[in-house]
Formats: structure tokens, sequence, C-alpha cells
């Protein structure tokens, strides 16, 4: 999912002189946060050895998380935020040293917003097998070199279990609402499984129960496009030079995805036929404004993301199936007591919405009935982060309930 959205929807001519200007000189091997970077407004929480599905272990997992307003007396205040395929802990914020990109929510977290941070404490952690701050594979094993392809699979699960160790080590024994969007919903659905008795609210927005095989061909492509760059070296990058990593494998994985993340109807709107400059693209010179749109966000990407990651993450997105192991998608939703949201999308091509309308006809303590929420939009599947007026409306009637 693309989460750098709201700065996104700008005419296509910034794309590349202003804001090009800022991605000049070589990109690094990775964009990964790593050792010696400055912290910023991250926090750590060590939560030891987690037990993986697979049956291994992983050992000396490490968290990174920030956090808005105030833990009440009772600690029954705290709302848990988890993110999507390529978000991180950095919900709220201004972009800096520390932090590549602007936080990805900031319209919808902070005061007075939809999740007021005068009324609640806000927890959000970077997911396991990310890259910015917690346990992946940039991160440096117990050998002291990075984990690389030494990373094992995880399961949305594994992920899950994770963050339950990681809400035990801050001492919050029941969160008053858990809520996640796309790959974030994703390990929302498996808290109410997995936790019931922590979890009082959840939002689910704009994800299914389980990814079907249509999901997991648009990742596998993206998974191979970087598998495919001579620079990726079976995963082996990390001490390559700047401009000499696994970038372009990275970028382009990146432009397939924002292609499933965004409508037909929105880049034909934005960008019709237009050409970028005064080049003319049928003549072999120029380009498409399209084009240069998808690149320079790819090339953005790679600043800001690990490769290893995307492979770990979107296979772990591969793996989600809320039924598998407990006798169906309708039995396991059965079992969630947590008062709901689901929020779908209408021209999300990514997730399509019956995905969210199985989820909701199959929840008994919904805030809206047997239906989503159907948020209409021209952004598809980004626009659970575009859209903060029916987003935000969604999740006040839920918090407020």
């Amino acid at each position: 999912m693309d989460w750098q959205t709201t700065a996104d929807a700008v005419p296509a001519s910034i794309v590349t002189e202003a804001r090009a200007q800022s991605l000049a000189g070589r990109a690094p091997a990775t964009g990964a946060w790593r050792e010696g970077d400055p912290v910023g407004d991250r926090r750590f929480v060590h939560v030891g050895d987690v037990p993986l599905e697979s049956g291994r272990v992983l050992p000396s997992v490490r968290i990174a998380y920030e956090q808005w307003g105030t833990l009440s007396p009772a600690r029954d205040n705290a709302i848990l935020i988890l993110h999507a395929l390529t978000g991180d802990s950095h919900v709220v914020g201004a972009a800096g040293p520390a932090h590549p990109s602007a936080g990805w929510w900031p319209g919808i977290v902070g005061p007075g917003l939809a999740i007021d941070t005068d009324r609640w404490f806000v927890v959000a952690p970077n997911v396991l097998g990310g890259c910015q701050g917690s346990t992946g594979p940039a991160s440096l094993a117990p050998d002291r070199a990075e984990w690389a392809t030494r990373f094992p699979f995880l399961t949305i699960r594994d992920q899950v279990r994770a963050q339950l160790a990681f809400a035990r080590e801050l001492g919050i024994e029941r969160f008053a609402a858990v809520v996640g969007g796309s790959m974030g919903a994703m390990h929302v659905l498996e808290w109410a499984v997995m936790a019931p008795e922590a979890v009082e609210r959840i939002a689910v927005l704009a994800a299914p129960a389980a990814s079907t095989a249509d999901q997991i061909a648009l990742n596998s492509v993206q998974i191979e496009a970087i598998r495919a760059d001579p620079a990726f070296r079976g995963g082996e990058f990390y001490e390559a030079p700047d401009g000499e990593g696994p970038t372009r494998g990275l970028a382009l994985a990146r432009r397939m995805a924002m292609l499933n993340y965004r409508t037909a109807a929105e880049l034909n709107h934005r960008f019709e036929r237009s050409w970028q400059s005064d080049l003319d693209p049928l003549g072999g010179d120029g380009r498409f404004a399209v084009e240069s749109y998808l690149d320079f966000h790819g090339n953005k990407f790679t600043r800001r993301f690990d490769a290893n990651s995307y492979i770990v993450l979107t296979q772990a997105m591969n793996s989600h199936d809320l039924g598998r192991g407990r006798g169906g998608i309708d039995a396991a939703l059965a079992r969630i007591e947590a008062t709901s949201l689901v929020l779908g999308i209408d021209s999300d091509r990514y997730f399509p919405l019956p995905g969210q309308a199985e989820i909701a006809a199959r929840l008994r303590h919904s805030v809206h009935g047997p239906t989503p929420v159907l948020v209409s939009s021209e952004y598809g599947h980004d626009a659970f982060l575009i859209e903060d007026d029916a987003v935000g409306a969604a999740l006040s009637a839920l918090l407020d309930d």
C-alpha cells in the first residue's frame, strides 16, 4: 500500500522538477534504519525470543515504536495502531534525518481528530520483519552480521505474537481498540482471535479474511522483480556501496504495487496522455507523465525501505488465512467478541470489497450492522489513508460506542 498518499496528489510536472531534486545522489544499498542512525521519535522494547509457526525461534527480538498521548492510571485508554506493508511506526510527525517521510496518518491521529491523542494513549510498533527499527533482515543477528537471507519466514500470526509480547512489556493488558489497514488489518483480525481478552474494539480497514490466489499472484511478481535484480546478490547486498544495491528491482516492485493500490480512473484523470516536460515519448526520447510519476516513487521508496524486508513482509501477507487450523474462516470470525468496525473501498482492486463484506457479515458485535462501512473514492486501496473525513467518521463511531 502506498502510504505517502496525501502529498502525492500533485500535478505531474512537480515530479520531474522540484520534487526530483530531493532524490539527487545515489541510493543506499538499503533504506533500512540501522544501528547508529538517528533515533528520532522511535522508542525500543526488547521482547526476548519469539516462537514462530514454522517451529523456529527468533532470538532477542526488538520492537521499535512511537507513542502519543498519556496512558491513564487505570491503563484503559490505550489504542494500538498497526501499519500496512510499507508503513512503520511514524504515524504522525515530520520528516527528518531519522524519518525519511512524514507521518502516514496525520489527518486521523492527533489532538481533536478521530483518534484523539488528548483522550487516547496511542502506540504504533514497527512490525516484526520490518526495516525501521524492529528486528528484521537488515538487523544484526546474534553474530553481529545482518540477518539478510538467514532471517526466517514469518506469518501474520508470528508478527502478532511479537506484538503481544510488546504489549506485555508496556504493561498494557487490554487495548481499548486495535486499528489497522491493509496488512495492519490482517494483524487486527489475528489479535481478535488470538487474544480476545486483550481487545475491546477492532477496526479492520481494507483487508480480507484470507489472501486470495489473485492477491498472492500480484505479490509474487513483485518478489521476483527484486530477486531478478543482479544487485540483489541473493539477498547479501548490505556491504554494497551507494548506488550498487538492489534498487532497480525494489523500485520495480514498488511501481507494480502502486498500480494495485490506485485505480485506472485516478491515473487517467491525473495524467491522461500528457508528456513529461517537452520531450515527445513517441519519438523515443521522452516519457509519459505517468511513467515519470511511477519512476519517482519507485526511486523514493528505495531510500526508505529494504529489499529483503519487502520480501519477508509480502510473504507474510501471502500467509494470511484467519481460518487456517481453526475450522475455516466462518468459525474463526465467530470467535471474535470485540466490538467491530469493518471498512471497505468501492474502487479497491487490491483487496476488493467482497473481502470486507465476508468479514462484516459474520461479526456479531459490529457498530454498523452486517455490511461494511463503504468509502466511495477514486483512490482505490489507498483511500483509507487519504479519505480522512469518511475514515475518521467511521473510527469515531467505533471509539464512541
